[in-house]
This record gives structure tokens, sequence and C-alpha cells, in this order.
């Protein structure tokens, strides 16, 4: 019998450039719309302004998170391009195949299997069932476990997302500074015109990283939380119909249900045609 073990195989890296291609389209077409109303690029590129807005909102969610998560958050930012989650049907086919030894050997002979798999959810979670732990206590050990993963998983979103409520009001206080600049300089008119493109091009950055930057990471960093929560979900109810010892193939059509992934094998393909 083949091997069950998936240790040892290269995890495969795939890239998503979405985030740089939705974010040149947006910025894109705003600075283009810009542009055909008879405005300047040049006119939108303001150090003060970004100083203000992106030193201040970064400086609020330090506070509010402190240096260390704020960093996991930026560190987080590599999942966004480089994704390295297992398909769906590889791990349809690993449980599937510690169900079919499962059943044909017993749930013990598992146990070498499980050390070398590398999954650590599925390894602890199998090698739970193999030392014979209650099915009700194991499914309250593993949910638990899933629920911490989720939390931890979705901790940068909620910073990118705090980070999407601060700069538009931070942008605001840029403008109001760049006003009260205005107002201190009303007898150089000189010096009024970037005091007014501070004040309004602060509003801008505030408003626009929130809504292009800031909340779409957040959201697609939540997505990836909720991804991986259902993936382990779907783990648990793998490793509990192996400790039932159901079939095998009733396992997997279970998971598909979960997953909503199609069973494209060839001679499910085949009996869909014969029907």
């Amino acid at each position: 019998m083949s091997s069950v073990s998936t240790k040892g195989q290269p995890r495969k890296r795939r890239f998503d450039v979405t985030l740089f291609v939705g974010l040149g389209i947006a910025i894109g077409f705003i600075v283009l719309g810009h542009v055909v109303e008879g405005g300047s690029v040049s006119s939108l590129a303001q150090g003060a302004a970004a100083l203000i807005v992106f030193g201040g909102t970064c400086g609020a969610v330090i506070v509010s998170f402190g240096a260390a998560e704020v960093l996991r958050a930026v560190r987080s930012l590599r999942q966004l391009v480089v994704d390295e989650e297992r398909p769906a049907e590889e791990l349809l086919a690993s449980v599937s195949r510690f169900a079919m030894k499962a059943r044909k050997e017993g749930i013990v002979s598992l146990e070498d299997d499980v050390d070398r798999t590398d999954d650590p959810f599925l390894k602890r979670g199998l090698s739970l069932a193999v030392d014979g732990t209650n099915s009700t206590l194991l499914r309250s050990m593993l949910e638990a476990e899933n629920m911490s993963a989720f939390d931890r998983d979705e901790a940068p979103a909620r910073v990118f997302e705090s980070a999407g409520g601060y700069a538009p009001t931070i942008g605001i206080l840029g403008a109001v500074m760049g006003l009260i600049h205005v107002m201190e300089n009303l007898s150089d008119p000189a010096r009024l015109g970037s005091g007014i493109a501070v004040a309004f091009v602060a509003t801008v950055y505030g408003v626009g990283s929130a809504n292009l930057l800031f909340l779409p990471i957040g959201t697609k960093l939540r997505a990836r939380a909720a991804r991986l929560a259902q993936r382990r979900e779907v783990q648990i109810e793998g490793i509990l119909g192996i400790q039932e010892g159901l079939n095998p193939r009733l396992i997997d059509q279970k998971l598909r249900g979960l997953l909503g992934v199609a069973d494209t094998s060839p001679s499910r393909r085949l009996k869909g045609r014969a029907a």
C-alpha cells in the first residue's frame, strides 16, 4: 500500500497579482479622471499631506494594537501575494487515503502515517483519534483549536480595518492644519496655494487610502482567515468520520459538499453521463 504521508513534498506557491491589478486600476482611473478635468498629476503629490495622513494613521494603529501586532499585520501582506494554501483536492485526497487505510486495517494502523503528515491540525486531530479519544471530546477540542486559530488569522485584518477607519479622520485633520496655515499667511498670497493644496490633498490621501488600500486589504485577509477556518472544519468532519469507520466514499462526498467541490473523477463523470 502506498504511504499516505505528504511530508517532504514541496508546497506549491501560487502568485496572486489581483492586489496590484486592482490598485492599479483604481488609482489609474482616479488620476486619469483628475487629468481629464484639467488637473495635474504633480498637484496630487504633497509630501506634507502624506506625512500627516500616513504617519498619523500608523501612530494611531500602533496605539490601538501595539507595535508587535502591527508588524505581524504587515508581514501578513505576503499571504495576499504568495498563496501557499493546500488545494481542496489535495486535502480531500489526503483524508480519503487515511479513511481507506483505517477502514481496511483499523484506525490504529494510521499511527506511523500520521507522524509523517505535514498538516499540523490534521496531525493532531488524527493522533487524538488514534489514541481513542471520545468523539464528543475530540470534536470539542478541535473546534476550540479552530476558533483560536481563526482569531489569530483574523487579527491582521482588524489592524488594516482600523487603519481604514483612522485614515479619513486624520485626512480631515490634515485639511484643518492646511487651512490654519492658509489663515496664518493671508498677508502673503504666494504662500496660500501650498496651504490650500495640503488641505485638500490630505483629505484625498485619507479617504483614498482607506477605501482603496486599508479596507480592501482587511477584507481580503478576513476572507482568507474564514477560508482556512472552513478547511479546518472540513478536516474535523473527516477525522470524526474516520474515527467512526464510515465508508471512505461517504466521507469524501460529505467533505466535498462542505467545500463546494464537485467530484471530477473519471468514474464519477461516466456514471453521470450514463444516468
